[in-house]
């Protein structure tokens, strides 16, 4: 509030946080985009998609679906990479269904995906706003984000935070011992972005395994009753079943998947719900075994210059507040 003498108390107006996110949907995709797309404080700039879970032309079609559920057909989707820098595609559908949006039904949203490549949007969304005042929100592969940077090196200048789901160091790996998914499927692109000077944080698996999906959390959405609370709920369902047949969790009232992407966007809306570390990341892109590790550094003695910053606790209720906001019924 501003107030002046002789003058009537007025209202600053609130700044909300202009935002692309860049995803692979995948169910904790999903997840995440009915919490940015439910959220009053974000200015949604863009939708972009890339191959990683399942190929870029379903996960193009699934944000679109998603958008369509969440009556948010202002957000344009755009499709970008459909396959790693320098690897072979590789999919998760395992864990996500072959659609990748586990068992919702699959079918051809009403609006298309905007015409442009989903590089060029980034660029042109980041470069016509005031320097560091937009966000990305990375959810799959660094594909788009790389290639955006490669087009235009001076965007690297320009962002705001890269706020990325990705690596994993205590926790160990959830694709192969030592690297987590999105980070494995395009090493090379991981690598390059971290050595842009972008201001890169990392929400790994050390962090993302504290928000898990229990039983009281996923029947706490179903209970909101709206088709975006439905929809994220069905994704939790879908994790849950699948993760407890391929991984082997524990019957526990504590225990549920991981529902990884909400971090990124949570700690846009909620930097207080995470404990961040400053850190020197790099990636492995040489050895086969040990391909997409994240080797994150703490120490500033040994790495020096620390431009990065890794997650290293999630507050999950206050997490899981959030999703249950946005997706509440409209006024």
């Amino acid at each position: 509030m501003v107030a002046y003498p002789g003058e009537p108390l007025q209202t600053l107006p609130m700044t909300r946080q202009a935002l692309i996110i860049d995803c692979d949907p995948g169910v904790d995709d999903a997840v995440a985009l009915m919490l940015a797309f439910g959220s009053g404080e974000l200015d949604l700039l863009a939708i972009t998609a890339v191959g990683g879970n399942v190929p870029v032309t379903k996960t193009a079609r699934n944000a679109r679906m998603l958008r369509q559920i969440a009556g948010r057909e202002d957000v344009p989707v755009f499709m970008g990479a459909d396959r790693p820098l320098r690897r072979e595609p590789a999919g998760a559908g395992e864990f996500h269904g072959a659609e990748g949006l586990g068992d919702l039904t699959p079918r051809e949203p009403d609006a298309p995906c905007a015409e442009e490549h989903a590089a060029d949007a980034i660029i042109d969304r980041v470069m016509n706003r005031p320097g560091k005042s937009v966000a990305i929100a990375v959810l799959g592969p660094l594909t788009n984000v790389a290639l955006a940077l490669r087009k235009a090196p001076e965007l690297a200048q320009r962002l705001g935070p890269v706020a990325v789901m990705g690596g994993a160091r205590s926790e160990g790996g959830n694709i192969t011992a030592s690297a987590e998914f999105n980070i494995w499927a395009d090493p090379e692109a991981a690598a390059e972005v971290l050595a842009t000077g972008c201001d890169v944080v990392l929400f790994g698996l050390d962090a993302t395994h504290q928000v898990r999906a229990t039983e009281a959390r996923i029947a706490a959405l179903e209970a909101i009753g709206t088709p975006m609370a439905d929809t994220a709920a069905s994704m939790m369902r879908f994790s849950e079943r699948v993760e407890r047949r391929l991984v082997g969790w524990p019957s526990l009232p504590e225990w549920g998947p991981p529902v990884h992407d909400l971090c990124p966007v949570a700690w846009l809306l909620r930097p207080d719900l995470f404990a961040l570390k400053p850190c020197r990341i790099e990636v492995e892109t040489q050895s086969e075994l040990t391909r997409g590790h994240t080797a994150v550094e703490f120490r500033q003695g040994v790495a020096g210059a620390l431009p990065h910053r890794w997650a290293v606790s999630a507050d999950a209720d206050g997490v899981f507040d959030l999703i249950a906001e946005a997706c509440a019924p409209r006024g």
